[in-house]
């Protein structure tokens, strides 16, 4: 049987080493397969170095930053990891088992299908909060990006417009319930306000609709699960 990896990426200041470590103590809670966690980053300070296998982001690509690290997971000549590969951004909460996430059409990769789903039944736009591959697959994703990452970066919104660009076939959505945006899904874009930090947050508390397969909650742009004013946030993350 192949080695299975929950994997992470951290670069810069936007995300405190507390999102690696929750997200670790989150997947332990939620997953009852054999898994090895790893987190790629360039700053180890903070980060629990117990139960926690650490990898360093490449450095020859000053020209890039944040989640423009994450094509360069798609490298088929990389030699860390030697297994069923499931990226999980850190701005998530894991609240329900996750085994599904490595069982589910096993050899597949497969993505998210991105929120505006919510509103739009026919998108077939790609979420990149949480993908499984296994070494090699759609490796045009690193092989075109490195040619001038620079120049992509520019040109493309974010990873995950890149990811649509490139992985044309060959691909599995994950089931919808599974993997839910919080604003979108379940919350039903709440009204948001901005706080004194600058930070938008909800309005006000709200209790979140939660499908019966849920199991993860994605919180794209703001808030963060950190500083999310719903009580169900503070009782999940951590």
């Amino acid at each position: 049987m192949s080695t299975r990896y929950v994997v992470c990426l951290k670069h810069g200041f936007k995300y405190g080493p507390e999102y690696v470590n929750i997200l670790a103590k989150m997947v332990k809670r939620n997953c009852t397969l054999p898994y090895e966690f790893v987190c790629y980053t360039e700053n180890t300070h903070g980060i629990d170095k117990n139960g926690i296998t650490i990898l360093p982001l490449p450095t020859a690509y000053p020209m890039i930053s944040g989640w423009w690290y994450k094509p360069l997971l798609f490298n088929p000549w990389q030699k860390q990891l030697n297994g069923t590969i499931l990226y999980i951004d850190l701005d998530v909460i894991i609240f329900r088992n996750i085994d599904k996430l490595f069982t589910y059409k096993e050899g597949s990769f497969c993505v998210i299908k991105d929120f505006n789903r919510s509103t739009n039944p026919d998108w077939t736009r790609m979420n990149s909060s949480v993908v499984r591959w296994q070494p090699g697959q759609q490796s045009q994703v690193y092989t075109e990006f490195i040619k001038d990452p620079g120049h992509t970066a520019r040109r493309f919104h974010g990873d995950q417009d890149w990811l649509y660009a490139n992985v044309k076939k060959d691909f599995e959505f994950w089931p919808d319930e599974w993997i839910q945006s919080y604003k979108w899904e379940m919350r039903n874009r709440p009204p948001m306000v901005r706080q004194p930090n600058g930070i938008r947050n909800f309005k006000s508390p709200g209790v979140p609709i939660i499908k019966e397969n849920t199991s993860i909650a994605v919180f794209h742009g703001d808030p963060n699960p950190k500083v999310c004013c719903d009580p169900w946030c503070k009782e999940n993350w951590k």
